[in-house]
């Protein structure tokens, strides 16, 4: 990816003039450590976490000018405690705090204290916050480091604070901790020395995990490209092909049998291929936005041929809908735009203004060991990656496995999408630049702004029928951030809203009861909130709702395929292929 018709290279061996083994355009000092803020290494990531740096220095100084604000909190904390000293504070946690679930929480006075006494302090930390009186970024990056304290701070990550754990004290004659410290000396045997989230003894990928029938019908240095077996005896003539995100592996869109997105659309009759990325070490260090944009019209090129049609759906999952919309752009300016029947783009943002957490970090300088490091090992690692994650919703994700792996001396639990999260993946030190130039420059919300594969890039000339989801509760995707597609895409989109987060808005299965809903709304305006304000609201998964969307636009009915590829496609392996199976 390149600025200004400035070509980055394309031809995957070559190296920059630079001579830092990434290619494309070396990023200004800023870019460079603000790389690390998003996307980089654990040890960036800690020193944001806790020492906001000059965010806590502008809040400390806001605050200093505001004392009748800090003497009213202080004061309101004050009669707050003495409230819950008497019995008669009102402080209760969350319905959907699962930190507080033990019954003693509630029942046991000194235990109900201590939780509202834990409450109230959180309650003066956002107040003060809100006194300071920040701009977007500097509230931000003090808020982000004033509720990971607060989270290690709860008292259930401390084993004579906890009734659960000192309940197994008691039943286990103090023998759980022995079990715990096991678990945490595993723990710290590897990265990223966060504690397990998942039993990985209980899954195997092609046994548990990614077991719709298909097979690999083509396989280039980059990804191996599946085509999944015909379940039903006529399909739609338009195929679909899924490009899926770079970080983690594709399967979270192919669980097991009766939680794969795939797998439901290929019993829809949808003919589905999917791309399997490679997991790139130092020797694919000068992968970029060329790399991968020409590999999505790579694979494009083989779905026409196997299939047979001349148009393709296109389904982007989270970074991979960056590709898949930047490779519509290509396609559009390049006259070729009618290859593709209609674009999905699900958790995907395009426009990265404020984007949450990792917006507001996106200006820092404090992660320049993780750009140096990246540029010297040729990639940034996936499990330093799953940290900086892991710490973005540290309560689900951190303490949780704190207390059940270490305190209470539990095995992980054995959970498909925790294993699937904890199936890391790295990432090409010029697909790290190009991601930070994408989140810091924001150019996909600007003409020509970018060029890739020598093409200036607008994505308001993509035109084709689209279909955008998000999820409501999306930390890492927010969904204001994605619903603003629909005001970049030259089409109307069919914007819909899940209910759940960025993973479980696509792992959105129609068998699992009723609890799962989603919003839609036939008009897009300008502004996220007034979409929502006249949405409606549907019970069950979205799944039937967008393969109904795809049937749409798929053209008629033929013969299902006896077998997967073709004369200029052969067999290459069964499904799920190799590439999922590399480990870092």
């Amino acid at each position: 990816m390149a600025r200004n018709g400035d070509r980055a290279g394309a031809d995957p061996d070559h190296r920059s003039e630079e001579g830092n083994g990434a290619g494309g355009r070396e990023p200004r000092s800023g870019q460079r450590d603000a790389l690390d803020a998003v996307w980089g290494d654990v040890i960036g990531g800690r020193a944001q976490r806790w020492l906001p740096g000059l965010a806590a220095a502008k809040a400390s100084t806001s605050l200093a000018v505001r004392p009748r604000a800090v003497v009213r909190r202080s004061l309101g904390l004050a009669g707050e405690l003495v409230r819950v000293a008497v019995g008669r504070s009102e402080l209760q946690p969350e319905k959907d705090d699962r930190r507080f679930k033990d019954p003693a929480w509630k029942a046991n006075p000194g235990f109900r204290r201590l939780v509202q006494a834990y409450l109230a302090l959180g309650e003066i930390a956002d107040g003060l916050v809100k006194d300071a009186d920040l701009d977007w970024r500097t509230e931000r990056r003090v808020r982000f480091a004033v509720e990971n304290l607060l989270d290690a701070l709860a008292p259930t990550n401390f084993p004579l604070l906890n009734p659960s754990v000192i309940k197994a004290t008691v039943d286990s004659g103090g023998l759980h901790f022995v079990q715990g410290a096991r678990n945490l000396f595993q723990d710290l045997r590897r990265r990223p020395f966060l504690p397990s989230s998942v039993d990985s003894s209980k899954f195997e990928v092609g046994e548990d995990l990614a077991l719709t029938p298909g097979a690999v019908v083509l396989r280039t240095e980059l990804f191996e490209l599946i085509q999944y077996d015909a379940q039903t005896e006529k399909v739609h003539e338009v195929p679909l092909l899924l490009v899926p995100q770079m970080i983690n592996k594709y399967y979270i869109a192919d669980l097991a049998p009766g939680r794969s997105m795939l797998e439901w659309a290929v019993r829809q009759g949808q003919q589905v291929f999917v791309m399997s990325w490679r997991n790139p070490d130092e020797r694919h260090a000068n992968w970029n936005f060329d790399t991968y944009v020409g590999a999505v019209l790579e694979a494009l090129d083989a779905v026409e041929d196997v299939s047979g049609s001349d148009r393709t759906h296109v389904l982007g999952l989270c970074a991979g809908g960056n590709l898949a919309t930047i490779a519509l752009a290509h396609l559009a300016k390049t006259g070729q735009q009618d290859r593709v029947a209609g674009l999905t783009l699900a958790v995907t943002v395009l426009d990265w203004k404020r984007v949450g957490t990792a917006g507001a970090f996106m200006e820092e300088t404090t992660g320049a060991l993780g750009m140096v490091d990246s540029a010297r090992t040729g990639y940034l690692s996936g499990k330093d990656l799953a940290s900086i994650f892991a710490w973005m919703r540290p309560n689900d994700m951190v303490w949780s496995f704190w207390v059940n792996n270490y305190l209470l001396g539990h095995p992980p639990p054995p959970f498909d999408v925790l294993y699937w999260n904890s199936d890391h993946t790295n990432l090409p030190a010029a697909l790290h630049r190009d991601f930070l130039q994408l989140g810091l420059e924001n150019p996909l919300t600007r003409a020509d702004d970018i060029t890739v594969l020598g093409t200036p890039i607008d994505v308001s000339k993509v035109t084709v029928d689209t279909y955008c989801l998000a999820g409501k509760e999306d930390h890492i995707s927010p969904w204001h951030n994605a619903y603003q597609t629909t005001q970049l895409l030259g089409s109307d989109p069919d914007f819909v809203l899940s209910t759940s987060g960025h993973i479980v808005a696509m792992v959105n299965p129609p068998a699992e009861g009723g609890k799962a809903t989603f919003q839609t709304n036939g008009d897009t305006p300008d502004d996220a909130d007034a979409w929502l304000e006249g949405a409606e609201e549907h019970e069950g998964s979205w799944w039937p709702h967008w393969t109904e969307w795809l049937a749409q636009r798929s053209g008629g009915e033929k013969p299902a395929p006896r077998e997967p590829g073709g004369e200029r496609y052969p067999i290459l392996g069964e499904a799920p292929g190799s590439y999922v199976r590399e480990t870092v």
